[in-house]
């Protein structure tokens, strides 16, 4: 991580100035993650843990809700390895945005901190992206995501258990957020949502379906929608030229 100081400490800065809308966003996610958590029977210092190590908003729910069912291991490694793998592409293009010379030490922290938003935020900044600016934008979206959980699990321990079932909602209320918006203006979309539903309800009502876990159901819900959606509304070429890829 070798550079000119006062580069390390303006890259920094912008590391933490783009950080702080996110970590604001994973406040607000994260506290119902706790919330989630401690209604699931883990602890305050679990939960937080599980946030400061993990950092992943989807496969932290997903793997609260295989928890809560006594899911086995193998149901949690398939659930986060199809839920995390969109990771990996990430950390593929990231990877061609830093220094070859970059130490390992340096790419695994900064694979560490691959999120949707931190993703975003480090891709579009020109030129070579700086270990420094990685380090400032993850540890202010770390912050925010792992106080987030620990008042919401604290908040958990100690209000009415009414109150905790009203702020539950929060949690669909969070997904019915990413979904709507995308929803209404590309119809694609629209129809892997719904389809996702009835496979859902079919899997939840079917008489012998309904006995397969949560976590498998999670899986192949999962798997055979996302395989539909890109058999039946594939990208087209002109499309990626058009969004410049």
């Amino acid at each position: 991580m070798r550079s000119n100081p006062s580069d390390a400490v303006t890259n920094f800065k912008d590391g933490v100035r783009d950080g702080i809308p996110i970590a604001l966003g994973y406040l607000a996610v994260s506290f119902a993650f706790g919330i989630q958590a401690v209604s699931a029977g883990i602890s305050v210092m679990q939960a937080t843990l599980i946030s400061l190590t993990n950092v992943t908003s989807a496969g932290q729910f997903a793997g609260i809700s295989v928890i809560a069912a006594a899911g086995s291991y193998l149901e949690m490694a398939g659930v986060q390895l199809i839920i995390n793998l969109r990771y990996m592409l990430m950390s593929a293009a990231i990877s061609q945005k830093v220094d070859p010379k970059l130490p390992t030490i340096n790419r695994l922290g900064i694979a560490f901190g691959v999120t949707d938003e931190i993703f975003g935020v480090s891709i579009t900044r020109p030129g070579v992206l700086s270990p420094w600016f990685s380090l400032g934008a993850i540890v202010t979206a770390v912050f925010g995501w792992v106080l987030g959980t620990f008042l919401g699990a604290f908040s958990g321990e100690i209000l009415p258990a009414s109150l905790i079932s009203a702020l539950g909602v929060a949690l669909y209320g969070m997904f019915v957020a990413i979904v709507i918006p995308v929803a209404r203006d590309d119809r694609n979309v629209l129809l892997a949502a719904v389809m996702a539903v009835i496979c859902s309800s079919v899997f939840t009502y079917a008489p012998l379906l309904s006995r397969i876990s949560s976590g498998t159901r999670i899986i192949i819900v999962t798997v055979v929608i996302s395989a539909i959606a890109a058999l039946i509304f594939p990208v087209k070429e002109e499309e990626k030229t058009a969004d410049g890829e």
